[in-house]
């Protein structure tokens, strides 16, 4: 039997226990609601991180454009040697049948070669490679500067092939899709590349008329065409105008035994009728950018294509 001070002693003892108990539960709690509260914040921050990566992707992804689309075709016509190659061929080409015919017909009179101008003998990828880097269209300002530019590039051998021809009294005409308003400062071009003919009688730029084949028979009626340069189908001959794929592959097989003698193409992976083509000519602008490449997708051919 306990004394009552050793009773009162036990009382205080478990009194003294049962508070640090407390205290030892509400350290733990409030430890505890600490932790939480840390762990709280940091999924509140990873999340608030993940989204501001998200929309900066989403951001990146609307500022894609259909432009960029062109960035490795630009970069092919601007850094591949196989491009420059491809021209070289080209104007070697054009020269060794144009020596051959010389040879055949000597006493042929009024020859001419009708040449285009963009991406044929004049290289235009700088202009096109501003918009991609910008981001912005090309003003008429910037098309101006553009064309005054001292020292514009050439599409290689170009200006040395026309310059031969013209030296054996082969007359050159050029035919392009420049604005008739463009003749003034593209002479000036052509003068300062020396290059033959370089005259207005003889540069025929469009006025109202896309098609350039009113203009080829302008030129016909008086001399004898014997070779056409260019970098789009359309430059050759009307049956390539605004037909689909199939139908250009099947005329451009019909002319097989031509490319390489009276008609002379250059590489364009940049643009041309070709891309009008793969979206059926369509008005381009009135698409958006996913459904663009959907469309381009739809058109390629891959292993499960019978």
């Amino acid at each position: 039997m306990l004394l009552p001070y050793e009773c009162f002693a036990d009382a205080c003892t478990q009194s003294f226990s049962l508070c640090v108990c407390r205290k030892v539960i509400i350290c733990k709690l409030i430890k505890a609601k600490k932790l939480y509260s840390y762990q709280l914040k940091k999924i509140i921050i990873i999340t608030i991180g993940l989204f501001a990566f998200q929309l900066t992707q989403a951001q990146d992804s609307t500022q894609f454009s259909s432009e960029d689309l062109k960035l490795y075709s630009l970069l092919f016509q601007q850094t591949a040697a196989e491009y420059r190659a491809l021209c070289y061929q080209a104007f070697n080409t054009a020269r060794t049948h144009l020596d051959e015919m010389l040879k055949q017909n000597p006493q042929k009179k009024n020859l001419a070669i009708i040449t285009d101008l963009d991406e044929t003998i004049l290289d235009n990828s700088e202009i096109f490679a501003q918009k991609i880097i910008t981001g912005k269209e090309i003003s008429y300002a910037d098309w101006q500067r553009w064309l005054n530019k001292p020292n514009l590039p050439t599409v290689p051998g170009g200006v040395e092939f026309l310059q031969y021809a013209g030296s054996k009294g082969v007359h050159i005409f050029y035919i392009s899709n420049r604005d008739v308003r463009g003749v003034p400062v593209t002479l000036t071009i052509l003068q300062k590349l020396r290059l033959p003919d370089a005259d207005t009688s003889n540069m025929l730029f469009m006025s109202d008329d896309f098609s350039k084949e009113s203009r080829r028979q302008t030129v016909m009626k008086n001399y004898d065409v014997v070779m056409l340069l260019g970098d789009n189908l359309d430059d050759f001959m009307q049956v390539f105008e605004s037909r689909p794929i199939n139908e250009r592959f099947a005329a451009t097989d019909s002319l097989k035994n031509e490319w390489g003698k009276k008609f002379i193409v250059l590489p364009n992976a940049v643009y041309g009728e070709w891309e009008n083509a793969l979206f059926d000519y369509e008005d381009v602008d009135s698409l958006s950018l996913e459904q663009k490449i959907e469309k381009l997708k739809a058109v390629l051919k891959d292993t499960r294509d019978k």
